[in-house]
């Protein structure tokens, strides 16, 4: 199965525009992949230019297709070599008519315990954000993630240091100590305002705080969780995996959260869990883009042993996401069903997407006000 055209479609979601990428071979078979980031167009713009280096390769061959992006981007590991390289594994388990999974080795877990992400769209206040915590653990959630630190930057007044541990302590409060929450930080404080917060914290049980100091900053990363006295975890925005040797090597951080559109796609994200793995540390993938990548994570996650939890925002998307991505697993009493369609086993309608254009506006700011609401 020759590839024959890389061609990508923006899909105007709200909070961030997704960037579906579509791999067509000669047999008419079309695979699914992703290059959603911060920015869409200049990743749609990528996918197509660097198309040029895999025109005429087998398509079912992921992994050489994979290393003739590499070498054809000077080895740098960008975001749309990872969506082409998943969009050749979902033809790979079209050809031969079995899901990703089976490719990787098959399942270890038939269900993925899932978190749910994205669900805190309301005014930061502790009472309104406890409530929507009550609702998400009525839907059956048992995990929940979310920030609680407004627009800060590298550290917090007096003032909003009260209103974030009160929101905390609001959810905790609000779902009982039988589920686990968990903090994201979003790069967002100094060492010092981290190992302050990372204390704070501490009574509330938390499963982790994630991202508390700048994530590319290993070493510091490093010491936050030697400091701390809650589990740290890190990794959305590793690429290398000299990186996440780096992290790891030290035997304090032992939740790796690789994300498979920076960190070279499916076979990228195999080969980090099993650094993982060699250092005693689970790996709960990271997962903020379209439901495609949702997916791409349940086949992954399902081969892992040491597999630790799904984040998954599906539940909170627009409702229209379902339509133009069919086929996605859903979360059900807080679990998430492994697929068992050939190859991703996603459906994606190009009519549905074109109703909900490029929005140039999409996109969260976490250091604005309100930026919560995930929407303009």
């Amino acid at each position: 199965m020759k590839i024959e055209r890389v061609s990508t479609c923006i899909v105007g979601n709200p909070w961030k525009n997704w960037v579906i990428i579509r791999v067509e071979t000669d047999e008419g078979v079309t695979g699914l992949g992703e290059a959603t980031g911060i920015t869409s167009a200049p990743m749609a713009a990528e996918a197509e230019e660097i198309a040029r280096f895999v025109i005429g390769m087998d398509s079912t061959e992921p992994l050489r297709v994979a290393e003739a992006l590499d070498k054809g981007t000077n080895l740098s590991l960008k975001t749309a070599r990872c969506g082409i390289e998943i969009a050749c594994w979902d033809i790979l388990g079209k050809r031969l008519g079995v899901p990703v999974w089976r490719l990787l080795g098959g399942r270890v877990h038939r269900r993925l315990r899932a978190y749910a992400n994205g669900w805190y769209t309301c005014p930061r206040d502790p009472s309104a954000i406890a409530e929507r915590a009550r609702q998400v653990t009525e839907m059956g959630y048992t995990a929940l993630k979310f920030d609680p630190f407004g627009k800060a930057y590298l550290e917090l007044d007096r003032s909003e240091e009260r209103l974030s541990l009160a929101i905390v302590r609001a959810v905790r409060e609000a779902v009982g100590d039988d589920v686990d929450i968990l903090i994201e930080g979003h790069d967002r404080f100094s060492m010092s305002t981290a190992l302050r917060l990372g204390r704070a914290l501490a009574e509330f049980r938390p499963m982790w705080f994630e991202a508390p100091v700048n994530s590319y900053n290993i070493k510091a990363t490093v010491e936050a969780a030697r400091a701390m006295p809650i589990p740290v975890a890190n990794g959305e925005r590793l690429q290398y995996l000299s990186e996440f040797s780096a992290l790891l090597e030290s035997g304090v951080v032992s939740i790796v959260q690789p994300e498979p559109l920076r960190c070279g796609g499916i076979s990228g994200v195999m080969r980090v869990a099993a650094l993982a793995r060699a250092h005693e540390a689970q790996v709960a993938c990271h997962q903020a883009q379209s439901p495609l990548n949702t997916a791409v994570n349940a086949h992954l996650h399902c081969t892992m042993p040491h597999f630790l939890i799904h984040e998954c925002f599906d539940d909170f998307l627009v409702p229209w996401a379902s339509e133009v991505f069919r086929g996605v697993p859903k979360v059900v009493d807080g679990y998430l069903e492994v697929p068992d369609a050939p190859g991703l086993g996603v459906e994606f309608d190009e009519k549905e997407a074109a109703k909900h254009p490029y929005g140039e506006d999409n996109m969260v700011r976490l250091f604005e006000v309100g930026w919560e609401s995930r929407e303009r």
